[in-house]
């Protein structure tokens, strides 16, 4: 009788578990980046939080009007600001993080949004940056949602 081999313990990939992305900058609008967004990480499976102060649904999803106003934290979040309004934006991420005491995996700085600026106020903070298009990022492409 043979013995069977001992189970490899795997530490779960926390992506796989809970998928929470926070698009900050969504829009209403479906031709603007930050409402294609919206719908591409819904088509792919994730928990979508649109945050805009001026909406109340985008794409059927309530709005959350900042991203103080989340109700955990996210483990994506993708930005579609300008710069003044995405150098706020990072440090009320920066105290998310301490107020739930962990991490964002990603904090995507879509094109046009990643200044230079932008880029090192979010290294000060320690916030994980990626400077790339968030919607490439889960296999897909802009063009792919049309405005219609």
């Amino acid at each position: 009788m043979s013995e069977a081999l001992p189970l490899k313990t795997v530490a779960p990939d926390p992506l796989a578990r809970k998928r929470t992305i926070a698009i900050v900058g969504a829009s209403s609008d479906r031709a603007k980046f930050g409402n294609k967004a919206v719908r591409a990480y819904v088509q792919e499976g994730w928990e979508v939080w649109p945050v805009n102060p001026k909406a109340d649904t985008i794409e059927g999803l309530p709005v959350f009007a900042s991203v103080s106003a989340l109700p955990d934290l996210p483990d994506r979040v993708s930005l579609y600001l300008k710069e003044d309004a995405a150098l706020q934006v990072l440090d009320d991420l920066a105290g998310l993080e301490k107020r739930f005491g962990r991490s964002i995996f990603d904090v995507y700085l879509n094109p046009g949004v990643g200044r230079k600026t932008v880029r090192e106020r979010a290294d000060e903070l320690g916030l994980r940056r990626v400077s790339r298009c968030s919607i490439r990022a889960i296999g897909r492409v802009p063009k792919e949602f049309p405005a219609e």
